[in-house]
């Protein structure tokens, strides 16, 4: 651990980086050239602010099949079409390269990826101050050594500002040293190449100019939503001797600047390459040319952005800090992990119209889509910045038109947000995918995960159980509610002998099940976590609308209550959805699911070892995983990582059946072991649901999941993106889980328990505009206030209340907590 996340073994003593690496537990440092990892390292050592994000490919560096530069902006996406664009997906660009610089000795070769012998390269990202450190040893064919040296950035204090400084060191050599800067934009999507519909080329109309001897620009449109980014690269020289600068060298879809200087043997050359970025989907933006050269203009040097960009780190790390203790050994990778969170849902998001997406701003993974991932990632974002939740819920209320009109496609009311989405707000879902076991394309029924919509739902209320933002829900809130209710009611179908409903041809989380046995794609009937989610959904729309009642003053100025005839319909739904059950009372997972047959775990276990794959690994063999009791990631499960105890418990019994909450933890069991784990997320939901139940195997699945951008990087999909909802959904499960952290009834409440695996937990939360610091152990809990005029705070520690008042600071101890009747205790926040 402590050579993955620390310095690495082979240490050169002239190397900076080893000699003064940063803190143990804030750094991610890669040593030495490793080609099958290299698309996973340049996703780990991604810089990017919210608003725009570069991945961590060496400057020197072009896409190889090894290298991707690449750099999006959020929500700017871009739709191909033409000879071998099949389907025209909309995805997110690829834009100008803004990082190529490279040198050479006078004579020699430029310096390039397998160009000379890299005697030592040491990588590091400095996570407390955002910046990205990397020095190379290089020796030429004619043995002239030069040691490079480079600090990066991408300025978290002004969203539009990239900067690259490069150190250059002749240690054994004089004569003219030669610097090649410039921007590229004759780049293509390439970054997920298994992946139809997105590679190519989406930029077109590529011009370029020089303002002065420093500064070069480029502008490009994309090829059919017309959009126009702007790039703008000043480049300065400071030491060596005498100099002799080119002007700018342009070429078909790309310009640069060469500068050649004296140097002498151990002369430092410093050279400052400093960016803007703006594009006409900026506010306040007319033409992004004129803007980027005049942000050019008013930008000082390297080390003035650097500061202004570390003090701006430091703010957020104030508010997003999570520790665990700096001796243990995950804390570092809990740390990475907010790390890329912020750089993709920074504070600049706010003013963006951008989702969440499920890889990120650090690849091209699923064309920069934005799935349901968000149910993972706005409960920690609801307690930590909530005005952040409610501009990315604003981005599904401007696509409800888009939503609505996918619902009437589908024959229904109301409205349907798609599986996929992008900037237009229209279903973007594949129809055919690669196999990622034969590599052939297959048919893919994903698209037919409706419940997408139920998660937008589920956020937006909890957004308004934490922070009582009545604007919001007046604004946007209730009618994505209403919206919700009328879809998932208009798809219910009743049947008056049993005087119950049902919801049929559906698809749950677990994507192992598009449809029965010899029926694939034709979906389910009577999937529990949908219709248990639908019951759920039609009680909250109705208490939205009578939460607006109760406040006329903000009430919506358009007329979108349900009428009374849809209320009682719906609350008759609520009561009489249809579920079933296994023999011993375990809820099934949906209409038939008892019938399906067992897979011999065993036996696939030791044909294949690693059964993540376990549905292409079963197409393979021309057999098919409905036809058996198996699951991809979390579907019943779910319903536990939404909803405690006791909330299902009340959800199903008022569905008209008995539910034995002890009988809990067997279907955790039941379950758990069907489950192949082939999502990311679905170890985020396991490790919730068992933490009060076995807080061992939780802990044990949440540090797989913090792990999982980390680990196994020659085969990880991370070279494609983050998993952002996986990293979200860990850093929630130390924020509110194992601190049994909820807010009922305008309650903050408290039920720790943390796991033999973590001794200590210290965070920030801020709830209702107050900022409060917890430190839990396995002995006490201590709940600080910051002082200021708020007022106090209703907490309730193990149901013991007390006022939090602003300026206190108050600790309680733990006893062990009592389980009710000798039943676990299965209390948790969700």
């Amino acid at each position: 651990m402590e050579e993955e996340y620390g310095v690495p073994p082979d240490v050169d003593p002239e190397c900076e980086l080893c000699s003064r690496p940063p803190p143990a537990g804030w750094v991610l440092a890669y040593c030495g050239e490793a080609p099958g990892e290299e698309g996973t390292r340049e996703t780990m050592l991604t810089l990017g602010n919210g608003y725009l994000a570069s991945r961590g490919a060496d400057p020197e560096a072009r896409a190889d099949g090894v290298h991707y530069p690449g750099t999006y902006l959020a929500g700017f996406h871009n739709r191909l079409a033409g000879p071998g664009q099949s389907d025209g997906t909309e995805s997110i660009v690829n834009l100008p390269n803004w990082l190529p610089l490279t040198f050479r000795a006078a004579g020699g070769e430029w310096f390039a990826p397998g160009q000379g012998r890299r005697v030592h390269e040491h990588r590091v990202l400095d996570l407390r101050r955002g910046v990205y450190l990397r020095e190379v040893l290089v020796v030429d064919r004619d043995q002239r050594r030069t040691r490079v040296r480079q600090r990066r950035l991408v300025s978290m204090a002004n969203p539009h500002l990239a900067a690259l400084e490069t150190t250059i060191v002749a240690e054994n050599w004089s004569g003219r040293l030669d610097i090649r800067s410039g921007l590229d934009g004759g780049v293509v999507n390439a970054n997920a190449p298994t992946e139809a519909g997105s590679c190519g080329r989406h930029l077109t109309h590529v011009a370029t100019g020089e303002d002065d001897a420093e500064t070069v620009w480029l502008t490009a449109l994309t090829t059919s939503s017309r959009h126009r980014v702007a790039v703008a690269a000043r480049t300065r020289i400071i030491g060596g001797g005498p100099r002799h600068r080119q002007t700018a060298v342009p070429g078909p879809d790309d310009v640069s600047q060469v500068i050649a200087v004296e140097v002498t043997p151990g002369e430092r050359v410093s050279v400052e390459k400093t960016v803007a970025i703006f594009s006409n989907r900026d506010r306040a933006v007319s033409e992004p040319v004129p803007a980027a050269r005049e942000e050019l203009r008013q930008t000082g040097s390297f080390d003035d952005v650097l500061a202004e960009h570390v003090a701006a780190w430091a703010r957020l790390w104030a508010r997003f800090r999570l520790d665990i203790g700096e001796q243990h050994a995950w804390q570092a990778p809990v740390r990475v992990q907010t790390f890329h969170l912020l750089q993709t849902l920074s504070p600049y998001v706010i003013d963006l119209d951008a989702g969440v997406p499920a890889r990120g701003l650090h690849g091209e993974g699923y064309h920069g889509h934005i799935f349901w991932d968000e149910l993972f990632v706005y409960p920690y974002l609801d307690l930590r910045m909530p005005e952040l939740t409610r501009a990315l819920l604003e981005y599904r209320y401007r696509r409800l038109t888009a939503a609505r009109r996918q619902a009437v496609a589908a024959g229904t009311a109301g409205a349907l947000f798609p599986w996929q989405s992008g900037e237009s707000g229209w279903d973007e879902s594949p129809a055919r995918s690669r196999s990622p076991v034969t590599g052939e394309w297959v048919d893919d029924y994903t698209g037919r995960q409706q419940h997408v919509n139920l998660a937008v739902a589920y956020c937006v209320w909890r957004y308004w159980e934490t922070t009582g933002d009545l604007s919001f829900l007046a604004a946007a809130g209730l009618e994505l509610l209403i919206e919700t209710a009328r879809f998932w009611a208009g798809l219910a179908t009743y049947d008056p002998d049993d005087d119950r409903y049902d919801i049929r041809g559906v698809m749950g989380p677990d994507e192992y099940h598009d449809g029965y046995p010899g029926r694939p794609g034709q979906g389910l009937d009577n999937c529990a976590y949908i219709n248990v989610m639908v019951g759920w959904v039609l009680g909250h729309a109705e208490e939205a609308c009578g939460v607006l009642a109760r406040h006329p003053g903000v009430r919506p100025w358009r007329e979108v209550d349900p009428t009374e005839d849809e209320r009682r319909r719906w609350e008759h739904i609520g009561r009489r959805l249809r579920l079933f059950f296994l023999d011993d009372g375990i809820l099934a997972q949906f209409e038939g699911y008892g019938d399906l047959a067992e897979l011999d775990w065993h036996r696939y276990r030791q044909r294949y070892g690693d059964l993540r794959l376990l549905g292409p690994l079963l197409q393979k063999e021309g057999d098919d995983a409905n036809r058996y009791r198996v699951s991809k990631q979390a579907d019943v499960l779910m319903l536990l990582y939404l909803f405690s105890a006791e909330e299902l418990t009340d959800l199903v019994r008022g569905m008209g059946y008995e539910f034995d909450p002890a009988r809990i933890p067997a279907t955790v069991d039941y379950y758990l072991s069907r489950t192949s784990h082939g999502s990311t997320l679905s170890r985020v939901a396991h490790a919730w649901v068992l933490a009060r139940t076995d807080r061992r195997r939780s802990f044990e699945m949440l540090v797989t999941a913090l792990g999982t951008d980390l680990a196994d990087p020659q085969h990880s999909s991370t070279r494609n993106g983050i998993h952002l909802g996986a990293s979200a959904g860990s850093l929630d499960i130390l924020q509110r889980c194992y601190t049994g952290l909820e807010i009922r009834r305008d309650v903050l409440r408290l039920n720790p328990q943390l796991p033999d695996g973590l001794d200590e937990l210290d965070c920030v939360i801020r709830y209702r505009n107050q900022l409060i610091n917890l430190h839990v152990d396995h002995d006490s809990v201590r709940i600080s206030a910051a002082p200021g005029a708020d007022q106090p705070v209703p907490v309730a520690v193990r149901e013991k209340f007390f006022p939090l008042d602003p300026g206190s600071t108050v600790t309680i101890a733990l006893p062990p907590a009592a389980p009710k009747d000798g039943a676990p205790d299965l209390r948790r926040q969700k």
